[in-house]
């Protein structure tokens, strides 16, 4: 009985496939021709919209190595091996204990990853793949430093999946943010295109992770005594904290002031007064991702900073 179901359900699969593919089919010979959306005359690619854009590889590549091992086990060099330009493999990554969904969410994070990486390669070009510490360690210690003393026993991003989705908390966020901060910089119509289209997927991601831990704000998170509501507030205060520039984080419950229309506590998205995202410029979110406070100081998930002109000048070493 379950093979036949199984089977029936494979047929039913299969049709509204074949059924979707003559739709699609159908409508690309009945539109043969699509107009460019584009000026005839516009600019593809400015040169100053490369270095801009390629900041952001740093954290594409911190992104996709972590959600890679997490969900599969491996990483870049074996998914995609000529991405990484010759740059080490990361400190410390492993696969994470998920359950189904959560896995099913990071399979997909992890690929939207590479085909990011793949997007910017072809517009503006990569750079080698920085050093990254994506090991356990690391994560103890960015989440001692939120709570202000040693969480017992240290916190293991891998261990279960709520842990690991809070140690996600940590990541699209600043993606989110640096796409938002560097729009008003770009001019080419290529390179609009590929950060808005990068925009919006870092902005689901990140969404995607705070309605999962928004679901269980109450929950206590084993096996400590705080919520997971405390754990995503700590996490934004020290965000705010490293880069040192106002409230441009913000956990999943805050006080009215702070809520849309200054009306309510939960805060399924982080934005301010107008609801509109924050931004944050190449210096602040390195004091974040350094975890120093310092866009000069290396450390934290790039123990030898980041790379690409905009990392390096920061760090004053030839690029």
């Amino acid at each position: 009985m379950g093979v036949l179901l199984a089977s029936t359900f494979s047929l039913i699969r299969l049709i509204i496939w074949m059924s979707i593919m003559s739709n699609c089919i159908s409508i690309s010979s009945s539109n043969p021709i699509c107009e460019s959306p584009y000026p005839p005359h516009a600019i593809p690619v400015y040169e100053e919209d490369v270095d801009a854009l390629q900041f952001a590889v740093n954290l594409e590549f911190l992104e996709a190595e972590y959600f890679l091992w997490a969900a599969l086990g491996y990483g870049l060099d074996r998914i995609a091996p000529q991405l990484v330009l010759g740059g080490p493999p990361p400190i410390g990554a492993q696969k994470a204990k998920l359950d189904s969904l959560t896995r099913n969410i990071i399979t997909e994070f992890a690929y939207q990853e590479v085909g990011h990486l793949r997007a910017l390669e072809k517009t503006v070009g990569l750079f080698p793949r920085p050093l990254l510490d994506l090991s356990p360690k690391h994560f103890a210690k960015l989440f001692d430093e939120a709570f202000g003393y040693e969480l017992d026993p240290p916190f293991d991003p891998y261990r279960d999946s709520l842990s690991y989705m809070l140690s996600s908390y940590v990541i699209p966020y600043m993606g989110l943010v640096g796409y938002v901060g560097t729009n008003p910089l770009i001019n080419g119509y290529q390179t609009k295109r590929l950060l808005a289209g990068l925009l919006g997927v870092e902005s689901g991601q990140d969404a995607v992770i705070r309605m999962y831990l928004y679901e269980r704000a109450e929950e206590l998170v084993h096996p400590y005594n705080h919520t997971v509501a405390e754990f995503t507030i700590r996490i934004s205060e020290l965000r705010n904290k490293l880069a040192m520039c106002g409230i441009k984080d913000e956990g999943i419950i805050v006080p009215p002031q702070l809520g849309a229309e200054n009306r309510t506590e939960s805060n399924v998205l982080s934005a301010n007064f107008y609801s509109i995202s924050y931004r944050r410029t190449p210096g602040e979110i390195l004091r974040v991702v350094y975890g120093t406070g310092s866009e000069h100081l290396p450390g934290g998930f790039y123990p030898h900073g980041g790379n690409g002109r905009i990392a390096r000048e920061f760090l004053k070493i030839p690029h």
